[in-house]
């Protein structure tokens, strides 16, 4: 039987990273999450039922993305209760972050991937998740400073 494992980011960039990793797909029983928005909605046709959603929003428009948020935060209950992963894997941000702690708080191994598109500085989302990932990756050698429990993964492109 193979492991359960989650793939998590948010839409963009951060998706970009996240689908680097899929020749690990077949080696798992895997899903995907990530935010819904018009640049990714193609991907259902590949990975059907193994792709899940969670709203998207952005912190441009806060009165909404508060609400937005909140609504990710109880989806996210509901698809860590569907899916129930062994592992999490994220290349962040915020959609990612209560998944992972939610996962942690349920006995889920967590690994972070520090995004690529920071050299010299910490993400939010890392900040936090670096105090609770089992294994917390960074893609520079320069971040090993700001975070000097991580590890070098190198370059995910």
């Amino acid at each position: 039987m193979k492991k359960k494992v989650m793939f998590i980011s948010s839409t963009g960039g951060h998706l970009d990273e996240l689908m680097q990793l899929k020749v690990l797909f077949k080696k798992y029983d895997y899903t995907i999450v990530t935010e819904k928005d018009k640049s990714n909605e193609s991907l259902k046709n590949k990975y059907g039922d193994r792709l899940f959603f969670l709203p998207y929003g952005t912190r441009a428009k806060i009165i909404s993305y508060i609400f937005k948020y909140l609504f990710l935060c109880i989806k996210t209950v509901y698809l860590y209760i569907k899916i129930r992963p062994k592992v999490i894997v994220t290349t962040g941000t915020h959609t990612a972050g209560p998944m992972c702690i939610l996962g942690k708080l349920f006995g889920s191994k967590i690994i972070y991937i520090e995004t690529f598109a920071n050299t010299n500085r910490k993400t939010q989302t890392g900040k936090i998740l670096y105090h609770i990932a089992d294994l917390f990756i960074v893609q520079w050698e320069e971040m090993l400073k700001l975070y000097p429990k991580a590890v070098y993964g190198g370059s995910i492109y």
